[in-house]
């Protein structure tokens, strides 16, 4: 619970309660059997000439996406089309981030599917699990983990939600960067790319991350998606199922009638968070829930980032510490990395940390201390009271608040 002055001129968005489906191991299955713009299951499968290996990629523990429930109605339909668990292998899209803890892949994988069927970890450091496939039209080297590409049936698992420079999360982002080679992954997300308007939260046309990751998913091929929409309690509100196109397009047009809200001048202070476990991880996560105050603060305004951080800065998030350490001012660490002096894994996060503090300036509320917050200009503060105690030293009594509780599930849209 946070005590918020009672004086102060506060909106709070929260996002729609959106129910869960109801028996949704049917729904699930009725979505598999019903595919968009695609043959179903069956019809694919019968439509190989032999099926030895089966790949199904899922989102990672920093995905809050119930990717077992998925499995447990996808693996049943696959058994019952002549598919042996044996031949199936579960492939984890880490990306960049570290490998799955024991835990994570409880709650990733659940006990049903745990102990039954294969699962392993990508890793895009490692090039002997990859493969090459040549470079796109904008010379981006195309590495792709090579256990997916050798896979005589392909599917991917995921879930659609606003993403803070991808425009959304989902479709094609489960190969790249999901289970894409480092190279793959820094080329995609250059500094230049990163820095277009268009790579910004539920913007997908003309967003170059996406595109490219669309152009290199034809290339790879795709048999089959799964992917869903989850509400604030991370429960599932929407599945679809088929063409990996089409299923991400109609997801996204879901969200963009449920979680966008108008707002026609910007705010003095934001209090923002990730919506929770496990988008609050860790800072590095931690550093969306900026960019979603970022849409509502107004320059020189004060940003709140409420996450627990319980990982810390981000096990394996090495370049992102350096580069928090750095001693650099904003402007002039975004500058070196827009030049390409700074080019190294996680330089995105710090770009976007940068270009936000360049606005406004932000108190981080969570379990790290002062000293784990680096020195390029992220302020502490240990409880949301003394963050805006701190903002209205700055801002005055009379400063505009607007509280995002729920991360990417509802955001701020300033009226052109």
């Amino acid at each position: 619970m946070v005590d918020i002055d009672p004086s102060l001129k506060v909106d709070i968005f929260k996002a729609k309660n959106l129910n869960p489906l109801e028996n949704l191991g049917l729904e699930i299955q009725r979505a598999i059997d019903n595919p968009i713009h695609s043959k179903n299951l069956r019809e694919i499968i019968k439509s190989k000439s032999e099926i030895n290996n089966v790949c199904i990629v899922v989102s990672d523990a920093t995905r809050p996406v119930p990717s077992y429930l998925i499995l447990e109605s996808l693996i049943p339909k696959l058994n019952e089309y002549g598919i042996d668990n044996e031949k199936i292998t579960i492939l984890i899209a880490t990306g960049l981030h570290r490998k799955s803890q024991e835990e994570e892949l409880d709650r990733i994988l659940g006990p049903k599917i745990k102990n039954k069927i294969k699962h392993v970890d990508h890793c895009a450091k490692d090039e002997n699990s990859l493969k090459y496939l040549g470079k796109t039209k904008e010379n981006i080297p195309i590495w792709i983990n090579k256990l997916y590409c050798e896979s005589d049936l392909k599917i991917l698992t995921g879930y659609v939600e606003p993403h803070f420079f991808f425009g959304f999360s989902g479709g094609a982002k489960s190969i790249v960067p999901g289970i894409a080679g480092v190279n793959t992954i820094l080329e995609n997300h250059s500094a230049r790319n990163i820095a277009s308007p268009h790579a910004r939260f539920g913007i997908f046309k003309k967003n170059p991350l996406a595109e490219n990751s669309r152009e290199i998913v034809e290339l790879v091929g795709v048999d089959f998606t799964v992917n869903v929409c989850i509400n604030s309690n991370h429960e599932i509100i929407k599945v679809a199922a088929g063409s990996l196109e089409q299923v991400h397009d109609e997801l996204i047009n879901f969200q963009l009638k449920n979680v966008f809200k108008k707002i026609t001048q910007p705010y003095d202070v934001v209090i923002c968070g990730n919506g929770g476990y496990p988008l609050d991880l860790n800072l590095y996560q931690a550093v969306k829930s900026m960019a979603i105050g970022e849409l509502a603060v107004k320059e020189g305004g004060t940003i709140i980032s409420v996450n627990e951080c319980i990982d810390g800065i981000g096990v394996g998030q090495d370049d992102f510490k350096k580069l928090l350490f750095s001693g650099l001012e904003p402007s002039k660490l975004y500058q070196k990395i827009i030049n390409g002096e700074i080019k190294v894994p996680d330089q995105w996060e710090i770009q976007i940390l940068a270009r936000i503090l360049m606005k406004a300036e932000i108190i981080v509320v969570s379990s790290l201390k002062p000293e784990d917050l680096g020195n390029i200009g992220l302020k502490h503060a240990n409880s949301v009271e003394e963050a805006l105690h701190e903002a209205s030293l700055k801002h005055g009594n009379d400063m505009r608040v607007l509280v995002l509780p729920n991360g990417p599930l509802i955001l701020p849209k300033l009226d052109d």
